[in-house]
């Protein structure tokens, strides 16, 4: 199973993430989408950078997880998404978090995703469509990672 993160907080957000989610199904089968939720951005210095709605979405695919990249990367394009620094507020973010049980850590892609597990926003979504499916690295389903964070909240 292929897992999207989708993301935005500049323009018509919602319309941002469902045409993305559209472009994303013509090349991922059997491709749902989780609901879209809205979140305040993460990160130090971000406190006044408008909301995000984030979504999830899972599908199958032939493709190698450097093609899924590229892809993603060229609809962030399309959409307008600019990188001016690191964090600046975005038209369009495309994550791929995982590849099945695939690991790559090259310098511009890193599957498994490498900060997903501490991500409510991509945890939350993401337990609504696949909360059985394991991390490859850790071996815990996303229930038990989303189970994981909500523990180190309250502590």
């Amino acid at each position: 199973m292929v897992v999207v993160a989708f993301g935005s907080n500049v323009g018509d957000r919602r319309r941002e993430i469902v045409d993305a989610a559209s472009q994303v199904a013509g090349f991922l089968s059997a491709f749902r989408l989780s609901a879209i939720i809205e979140t305040a951005p993460v990160g130090a210095g971000l406190e006044n950078d408008p909301p995000f709605l984030n979504a999830v979405g899972v599908g199958e695919t032939r493709l190698a997880p450097r093609a899924i990249y590229e892809r993603l990367r060229a609809i962030e394009a399309a959409a307008g998404r600019m990188r001016p620094y690191r964090n600046a507020p975005r038209t369009l973010d495309l994550d791929l978090i995982l590849a099945g049980e695939v690991t790559i850590d090259e310098e511009d892609l890193q599957v498994p995703h490498p900060r997903f597990r501490d991500r409510r926003f991509v945890l939350e979504p993401l337990a609504e469509l696949a909360p059985d499916l394991r991390d490859p690295v850790t071996g815990l389903t996303i229930r038990e990672l989303l189970d994981r964070l909500s523990v180190a909240d309250s502590g």
